[in-house]
């Protein structure tokens, strides 16, 4: 159907491991997967982007001619930091601190196995230099800075070929003078490199974390500069004239000219939204309950959490495993990932266990049922072994699947287990939903979120192969299914915002809170979001400032985010008020709180956000149902095989209350049901499963 003269769409692609998402939005809403081309990310965009240009009935540069925007997650900045193709980036550090990444906070995964090797720096030392220079933690000037022997410095950096610069030097949080002196001579004499000083990154206390979150920025920025610019210039050659914006790992979106000049926002870009979009859609559902967002892709399953209508952040972002990876520093939207999809991998070990990840078949060669040269079982293989997947029905019948080769691949498990393929498809599915489990025990356990008492939503691709499954291991009553569920990153960029963050260190204990101070550091946070609201003005668009600050008992090794009731404090009061809160906020996350001690606060931060949306999500449009199948065979654990009723939205939109088992089938997802569960469509569209 061609759309309406005039009509306009507003884009939203989300990169993954094996499928590149996109929700097209107009007056409808429709959904489309391309498979990501790990060589060429941007393709994959583009091969997406030509799937609904043909749905609609329109050439390529037609539908990109008529886009407002394109929000576009992506995991090529954290792809890079894994595969080690960063730029060659020097780090400057006060004389004295040059081995700020190599010290780190002192910590290794397991202290007492020396056989651990301690964690090499993200910089390398041979590439780590020092400034000759002091700022006092109130700002004075300690020691002047060296600028001859600075110049001599990057005469080194010139030699060495650097591609990057990160700076990061003592104090400059409080005085960031001689950081800005540094940028003017690299600039100066090494010109065309780009330079990411700590106190415009990340302005925050902790040496470590703040140099940490410079170099990765610095070392990304080559790199995201080529790739957003080859983004938009092949977006536009293509026939796109809107806006290209990036989701960021805060959870809201920027320019992708602003991402190129500050990637470090990126490193989550794609799985930061899925909480976003699991709140809107859990709220549609239950109001402000506890959600647990749970994203199975082909390669990961993230999970984040929902706490009454909240999104938790961290600083504690790590790339690669905890202490031996490399920790970002930067807040980010919490999400816990795993190495388990539907496209990870079974395999046995010389000691006759099976394992399921973290390695994935990926995109190319895939799962062995894609027929792309792939050999090794995964998920996807076993769930059609299992007849969860109909191999004629895959992403709509788009994508045959090859059924003999998917049993082939799981029979090689099977006989080094010596059980039947059915059996071994069975521990397959088992072992990965362990996984999965754990991953969620973990993250919702230490935030105090009992699984017994939230609401599970089962979102991305593969989530519907065994969701009921980790519902029950993990006691949650109900299981909730979206209606873009299968897209939920790239639904969460159509409803986020424009955003940014702006930080400023100043420390404030409420038992002798200065009043002046605090609100003159309030209003200069103020005074930058209302620049921002300026660079994004749009016609029509709306607005919000929001106020947090980080605060901690005194002696209290780590802070908690507070969200401030009112943008000054005009009295006693207010300050009591923080404090109460900040007691009330402690006994909620750790149970135990000290209402007679005094609150200290370490950090303000201001939250400017440009509403790009003033209307509902449209609902989605599903092409012409083809399914032909309504039963057929499935294999349940316990009970062998079942002639199982396969439903589509539709059919469940004429039942209420339908009892298992089942196969419930969109084009992008299939979810399954077991006899204990009763299935119901809510009038939002999605499916909601309720666990006996």
């Amino acid at each position: 159907m061609r759309p309406t003269p005039g009509e306009f769409f507003r884009f939203a692609c989300d990169t993954g491991g094996t499928f590149t998402d996109l929700l097209v939005e107009a007056d409808d809403l429709r959904m489309y997967k391309a498979r990501t081309v790990q060589a060429d990310p941007v393709q994959g965009v583009l091969d997406a982007l030509q799937l609904a240009a043909n749905d609609r009935g329109l050439s390529l540069s037609e539908l990109l001619g008529r886009g407002e925007i394109l929000a576009h997650g992506t995991t090529h900045p954290i792809n890079a930091i894994i595969t080690g193709t960063t730029a060659r980036t020097a780090f400057l550090a006060t004389k004295g601190h040059r081995d700020i990444l190599l010290i780190r906070e002192g910590g290794k995964r397991d202290p007492f196995d020396y056989a651990i090797p301690f964690p090499k720096p993200y910089i390398p030392r041979a590439l780590s230099f020092e400034v000759d220079e002091r700022i006092a933690a109130d700002g004075a000037v300690r020691r002047a800075l060296d600028e001859r022997a600075l110049i001599a410095t990057i005469a080194e950096l010139r030699a060495a070929r650097v591609e990057a610069v990160a700076v990061c030097l003592l104090w400059s949080i409080v005085n960031p003078s001689h950081e800005q002196r540094v940028a003017e001579l690299l600039a100066e004499h090494l010109p065309g490199v780009p330079v990411s000083l700590s106190h415009a990154v990340n302005p925050s206390l902790r040496e470590y974390r703040r140099a940490s979150s410079t170099a990765i920025d610095a070392s990304l920025r080559p790199m995201m500069e080529r790739y957003m610019g080859g983004l938009d210039e092949r977006l536009r050659a293509a026939g796109f004239a809107g806006q290209v914006l990036i989701v960021t790992s805060q959870g809201g979106m920027m320019a992708a000219k602003a991402v190129a000049h500050s990637p470090i926002h990126a490193i989550n870009s794609g799985p930061s939204m899925a909480p976003v979009a699991g709140n809107h859609f859990g709220g549609i559902e239950f109001g402000k309950r506890d959600l647990i967002v749970a994203d199975a892709g082909g390669t990961t399953y993230d999970v984040s959490l929902v706490r009454d209508g909240r999104i938790p952040t961290t600083r504690d972002s790590w790339i690669g495993e905890p202490y031996s990876g490399h920790l970002t520093g930067f807040p980010s939207v919490d999400v816990k990932s795993v190495g388990a999809g539907g496209g990870s991998i079974a395999w046995v070990d010389a000691y006759g266990l099976l394992h399921v990840g973290p390695r994935s078949a990926g995109a190319l060669p895939g799962p062995a049922c894609f027929g792309r040269g792939g050999a090794e079982p995964t998920v996807t293989d076993a769930s059609v072994v299992l007849g969860h997947i109909d191999p004629g029905y895959f992403m709509g019948g788009s994508i045959p699947l090859d059924g003999e080769a998917a049993r082939a691949s799981v029979g090689t498990v099977a006989d080094r287990l010596g059980m039947t393929i059915e059996d071994a498809a069975i521990a397959i599915l088992g072992l990965v939903t362990e996984n999965m489990v754990q991953a969620i025990a973990d993250i919702t356990i230490n935030q105090g979120v009992d699984p017994r008492k939230a609401v599970l939503l089962g979102c991305g691709g593969a989530a519907g192969l065994n969701s009921v499954f980790i519902a029950r291991r993990l006691g949650c009553p109900t299981l909730l299914f979206p209606e873009t569920g299968a897209a939920l990153s790239a639904a969460g960029a159509l409803m986020s915002d424009l955003t940014h963050e702006y930080r400023q260190p100043l420390r404030a204990p409420t038992d002798a809170f200065d009043l002046v101070a605090c609100n003159a550091v309030l209003a200069r946070l103020d005074a930058e979001c209302a620049s921002h609201e300026r660079e994004t003005a749009k016609d029509g668009a709306s607005y919000s400032r929001n106020f947090t600050v980080e605060a901690r008992y005194p002696g209290q090794g780590w802070e908690i985010e507070l969200a401030l009731r009112k943008p000054r404090f005009e009295s006693a009061a207010d300050v009591a008020t923080l404090a109460a809160d900040f007691h009330a906020e402690h006994r909620r996350l750790f149970t135990i709180e000290d209402p007679t001690s005094p609150v200290e606060i370490i950090s303000w931060t201001a939250r400017a956000a440009t509403h790009v949306r003033s209307q509902a999500l449209p609902r989605i449009t599903f092409a012409a149902d083809a399914k032909r199948h309504p039963a057929r065979p499935v294999y349940f654990g316990g009970e062998g095989w079942v002639e199982t009723p396969v439903l589509t939205l539709a059919d469940l939109a004429r039942v209420t209350g339908q009892p298992g088992p089942m196969i419930v089938e969109t084009p992008f997802t299939t979810i399954v049901i077991d006899r204990a569960s009763t299935v119901r469509l809510t009038p939002a569209g999605a499916v909601i499963a309720d666990l006996a």
